[in-house]
This record gives structure tokens, C-alpha cells and sequence, in this order.
């Protein structure tokens, strides 16, 4: 009896763990998390003059950009600041500075009002790429981003503050530079009439 059971048994394990092999070998491999999509735009219009530029104000001739080049979030081609095509309002950010987020859906908002007549850059600093991305994803800002991890601009500009907005006129020419913490809309507007000569709708 014990035989019989036992020539019965062996087929079934076999059956069982030639299965169980098999269905290892045709399992297919666990499939890698895709990158998620940057919320920025790309970089490749910031060296492109926008479509109607205003004179630029009577006043001081303003430094030009420091020579400095600069990854763009989205990848591509680095940008130099010196070809940036101006008039242009720069903010300088970091995920980690409160101010920063308090005041970037006011610079998504100005680019969506700038109709053209000047650009709006943001340059990420000192950051993480996973913090900033979730950033720009939960304050849905899509103006196109650059990336200075080591404060080269600051260093350059002689400035440490967080934020600091340049305000870039159309010969690249920097204006304004402001430090005073979190700018609203209607700072950022009498700011971009003061340095830059365009009037923003309200």
C-alpha cells in the first residue's frame, strides 16, 4: 500500500514543481517606474527675443548677466545667460525657502499675463531635482527652469538671498535686483513697469 501511495505521489510532485518552475520562468520582469514628466517648460525659447518688446526705460544702463551657463530642468542644450533674450523677470528659488513657494504661483500667473512682451525664467538653486519637480507639479508652475545646484548666479550677483528676482531688460541688461522677500502680484507689477516699461493688465 505504502508503495502504491508512493508511485502515485511522484508524478504529482513533479507535475506540481514543474509548474511552479515554469510559471518563474515565464513571469515577467518587474517593470521600472517611469521618470515623470517635468512640469516645466523647455529652455529652447529663453535665447529667442519675445514677440513685442518694449523700449527699455530711461534710467541707469544696468550690468549685463553674468557670463555664466546654466542647465535647463528639462534637459537639452545648457543656456548661457548672456544669449538670454531680454526683457526678462529671473526668480531665483529653492524648494526648502519658504518665501519661494509662498510667492511662485504669482510669477505662474505673470508669465501667463506677459503676453509676449517679456519672458519669465525661473533658475532652481541649491535643491533637489525630486523637490523642485514636486514644486513646479503642486504650484503648477510651467515657465521654463534652469538649474544652478552650486549658486554660481548668487555668487556672481554678490547676492545670498533667497528669493532674489532679476528684472532683465531687452539688451540683457539687469535693472533691478530684488530681495525683499515674497513678491505678489501687484509688487511684481509696478516692478515690471518701473524697470522693464511694460504695463501689466490687471
Amino acid at each position: 500500500m505504502t508503495r502504491r501511495f508512493a508511485a502515485l505521489l511522484v508524478p504529482v510532485l513533479l507535475a506540481v514543481a514543474g509548474c511552479t518552475a515554469t510559471d518563474q520562468q515565464a513571469a515577467p520582469p518587474t517593470a521600472t517606474r517611469p521618470e515623470r514628466p517635468s512640469p516645466f517648460a523647455d529652455c529652447a525659447t529663453l535665447t529667442s527675443a519675445p514677440a513685442s518688446v518694449a523700449p527699455a526705460p530711461a534710467g541707469g544702463p544696468g550690468q549685463p548677466l553674468p557670463e555664466l551657463t546654466l542647465s535647463c530642468f528639462t534637459g537639452g542644450a545648457p543656456v548661457d545667460l548672456r544669449d538670454l533674450r531680454g526683457p526678462a523677470v529671473i526668480n531665483v528659488w529653492a524648494s526648502w525657502c519658504p518665501p519661494c513657494r509662498k510667492e511662485l504661483p504669482a510669477f505662474q500667473r505673470l508669465s501667463d499675463r506677459s503676453a509676449g512682451r517679456f519672458q519669465v525664467v525661473g533658475i532652481n538653486s541649491r535643491d533637489s531635482r525630486s523637490a523642485a519637480q514636486s514644486i513646479g507639479e503642486d504650484f503648477g508652475v510651467r515657465f521654463p527652469m534652469l538649474v544652478d545646484q552650486g549658486d554660481a548666479l548668487q555668487r556672481a550677483l554678490n547676492r545670498n538671498a533667497f528669493p532674489l528676482t532679476l528684472f532683465v531688460d531687452a539688451e540683457g541688461r539687469v535693472r533691478h535686483t530684488d530681495a525683499t522677500g515674497a513678491l505678489d502680484d501687484a509688487r511684481l507689477a509696478a516692478l515690471v513697469r518701473q524697470h522693464l516699461g511694460v504695463e501689466m493688465s490687471a
